[in-house]
């Protein structure tokens, strides 16, 4: 390949042995590479697998020669785009504006998805108004919250419901002003009932843990009662509100103990950046639709959400609860994060400040994470560098491809670096564009690809050590991302800006 990509990641010699098929059914070239995308929608009833389309954002594979990069495009074929010419040892490939590093000869860029694999989603993005009729809540209070999700179709996301239209204390909900909103943006939904498609309608309450060691309360909110709403129909025309009425029930409750040593994190602030605090921690408990086998396929809503007191950090040791509406086949995935900061003066003479950020997470079965206390498992990468020279250092940078360093952290064993790019939006005043690379845990240092960095732009880098053991990056890089257990830390560089 030329100049590695990173030492030791180079392959030991002889035939890779993942080569996919030729078309003929001989064997597949040494320098040859499949790419196939398959998408896998998981639905109560099974997983439906569904070809993907390669033609319309083409994957492409990408070689360094050790003064350029090489654009390798492929051929399609029944099974997929075959690449030509691909040297053995480690490639980019560029899908749908993220890279993956891997020596694979065969790659499977399809991704899960939640929902039946026919439904269809309006092209009106993921706000929707409500005509809301709600009857039997628990009573409403500060900090009362309302969510849909969906078994059948790909929908979850909160209700915005007008202050004035709730008092405290009511138990009933006739609004027409509501909307709803996607937690991940996607497009909603057309309701079937022929599919028998049906609605979650959450509601969620805020509870008391008790107090932290020096007084402060402990609160957080969690689900207490639901109603799945029949099938219906509804086809989503961006004006037209959704009716949604329902009758909730308190949820079935699960009580478990959590020993959240939260100081334990904050050690890592120094290896985040030299000038990062640990400023911030949370809890979350989210349902894993259809079971955790596959991993954490998508938001299907909230269970639980606990945002611990900010500094000075104390252990916390609780009794939690929760109401959990959903089928038993389905899982818990608990998610714990520490959250740090670094403040900059943003480098465009402007006197704005930026505050940088990164997190260190710990996520897995709900069962698995409170078996102990919950401690960091991996720690962030150490020494970043960006071509040789500390990235701690705000400062312009030679190119628009330079070479991403680190070492690996002093804790866990990395499966998997995912470098990430912020870039700084000067009009906007915020971070709006980021790009994605990821690379096995076997290396640790990196070239950017060219397209990565835009000319005359601000951006900061963000890159984690991944500890997810299913986590197949090489061969599967989209269908195994979120695998459980799946534990991440991010090391930060300072603002630097390009030529």
């Amino acid at each position: 390949m030329g100049e590695p990509v990173a030492e030791g990641c180079a392959p030991d010699g002889g035939p890779s042995p993942d080569a996919g098929p030729s078309p003929d059914g001989g064997p597949a070239p040494e320098d040859g590479v499949l790419v196939t995308n398959t998408t896998r929608f998981h639905t109560a009833v099974g997983i439906a697998e569904r070809p993907g389309d390669l033609s319309t954002n083409p994957p492409e594979i990408l070689v360094f020669d050790g003064a350029q990069f090489r654009v390798i495009q492929g051929t399609a074929s029944r099974e997929g785009l075959r690449f030509k010419g691909v040297p053995q040892g480690p490639y980019y490939l560029s899908v749908n504006g993220s890279y993956i590093v891997t020596d694979a000869r065969q790659v499977e860029v399809g991704a899960n998805r939640l929902g039946r694999a026919d439904a269809v989603y309006a092209d009106i993005g993921g706000i929707q108004a409500l005509n809301l009729n709600l009857a039997n809540l628990e009573p409403w209070r500060p900090g009362t919250l309302l969510e849909l999700a969906s078994a059948q179709v790909d929908m979850s996301g909160d209700v915005y419901v007008p202050s004035e239209a709730v008092p405290e204390g009511s138990t009933a909900l006739n609004v027409d002003g509501a909307f709803y909103s996607s937690y991940t943006g996607s497009r909603f939904p057309l309701f079937e009932s022929d599919f028998r498609d049906r609605l979650y309608v959450n509601q969620l309450s805020p509870s008391s843990a008790g107090s932290m060691p020096d007084g402060r309360p402990l609160t957080y909110t969690a689900l207490s009662r639901s109603a799945e709403v029949g099938t219906f129909d509804f086809l989503p025309d961006g004006a037209t509100p959704m009716p949604v009425t329902a009758r909730l029930q308190p949820a079935p409750v699960r009580e478990f103990p959590i020993e959240w040593r939260t100081p334990r994190f904050t050690p890592f602030a120094s290896e985040v950046h030299p000038r990062a605090e640990h400023s911030s921690n949370s809890f979350s408990l989210l349902p894993a639709a259809h079971g955790l086998s596959e991993g954490w396929i998508g938001y299907s809503g909230t269970l639980l959400t606990l945002r611990a007191p900010s500094a000075p950090m104390s252990d916390i040791t609780a009794r939690l609860r929760f109401g959990n509406p959903y089928p038993s086949s389905w899982g818990v995935v608990a998610n714990v994060t520490a959250n740090y900061r670094v403040t900059e003066t943003v480098p465009d003479g402007s006197g704005r400040s930026l505050r940088l950020s990164a997190t260190n997470v710990v996520s897995d079965s709900l069962d698995n994470l409170i078996a102990g206390p919950v401690v960091p498992r991996v720690s962030p990468p150490r020494v970043l560098t960006i071509d040789g020279l500390k990235a701690s250092t705000p400062r312009e940078v030679g190119t628009v491809s330079p070479v991403i360093a680190w070492e690996p952290p002093v804790l866990g064993s990395p499966s998997v670096y995912r470098v990430r790019l912020d870039q700084y939006d000067r009009e906007a005043g915020m971070v709006l564009n980021v790009r994605i690379l990821y690379v096995p845990g076997s290396i640790t240092q990196v070239r950017l690809p060219p397209d990565m960095l835009q000319p005359d732009s601000i951006y900061y880098l963000r890159v984690a050590a991944i500890d997810a053991p299913g986590f197949d990056v090489r061969r599967r890089p989209f269908k195994t991302n979120e695998t459980m257990p799946h534990h991440s830390a991010e090391a930060i560089s300072s603002l630097f800006t390009t030529p």
